[in-house]
């Protein structure tokens, strides 16, 4: 049995904090083999720096996927592109594209986990491609790398687009996990073909907030109408995710959603960068 850990949009500072100070312990507590996270807004609360990736990544994470803000910073083109590179972007923007849309690694069981990523078009991005044609070559694509397990990190806002595309990857994928809405969804389930599922895994980082931002400025643009500058709030870090194990064919047998408080006494810095 495989056990890997995934963790929903790792956001901003305190979503960093959770990280380096809560999930070394639940790496050990609940055994897990391989620990992932979209981590799309892991650098004040929209995209990925190279900073904050490399302190998610020594961290214990061992991959990090992105969204519909992956390219918000220029900087992290070239991270995207390293022959190492360990962070992966939705393989459904059309090409040529920086970066790759997926990953093979070995978990500590020795077991090779594939880790793709998929960005949903309803309400998200309507001119990428289509994400149920490119699942299919993408498993194909993890497969023939050498995966037995295989995961995406799908990335979308509409329930009804994530919920499809379960059903319609039953039985030829391992999990799929849905990402964006940073609301952990009641929905954790195992599809009769062996796929484990989730409309979305919540987000690991403040929760009193307006999905990340301090709720004053998120309330002063519903209320006027106009744009506003949004900040990321730090309060209440919460740890969200999933934790799925997995049989020695690739299908799923059990997955559970996990929301974890910091305990440590560790408190977050706030001089320094969101």
């Amino acid at each position: 049995m495989t056990r890997v850990l995934f963790l929903g949009d790792v956001f901003s500072k305190a979503g960093r904090a959770l990280a380096r100070n809560v999930l070394p312990m639940l790496i050990e507590t609940e055994k897990i083999d391989l620990a992932l996270a979209n981590a799309e807004n892991a650098a004040g609360g929209v995209g990925l720096s190279v900073k904050s990736a490399r302190q998610l990544l020594n961290a214990g994470l061992a991959a990090l996927s992105g969204g519909n803000h992956t390219f918000k910073h220029e900087e992290i083109k070239p991270a995207l592109e390293g022959e190492d590179s360990r962070l992966i972007r939705p393989a459904n923007y059309p090409e040529p594209c920086p970066g790759k849309g997926f990953i093979v690694l070995e978990a500590a069981d020795g077991v090779k986990v594939g880790f793709g990523n998929l960005m949903g078009r309803l309400f998200v991005n309507s001119a990428i491609d289509c994400p149920f044609a490119r699942a299919e070559s993408l498993i194909a694509e993890m497969a023939a790398a050498g995966a037995t397990v295989t995961i995406i990190d799908f990335h979308a806002e509409a329930t009804s687009e994530k919920k499809a595309l379960g059903f319609y990857l039953d039985g030829k994928l391992g999990a799929l996990l849905g990402t964006h809405t940073h609301v952990q969804t009641n929905d954790a389930q195992i599809f009769p073909g062996g796929l484990a599922y989730i409309t979305d895994v919540g987000m690991t980082g403040p929760h009193g907030s307006v999905i990340g931002m301090i709720p004053d400025e998120p309330i002063a643009a519903f209320i006027s109408g106009r744009l506003h500058r949004f900040k990321p709030s730090s309060a209440d870090p919460i740890l969200e995710g999933v934790i799925i194990d997995f049989n020695p064919n690739g299908s799923a047998n059990s997955i559970k959603a996990i929301r974890v408080r910091d305990q440590s006494g560790i408190p977050i810095d706030e001089s320094s960068p969101d």
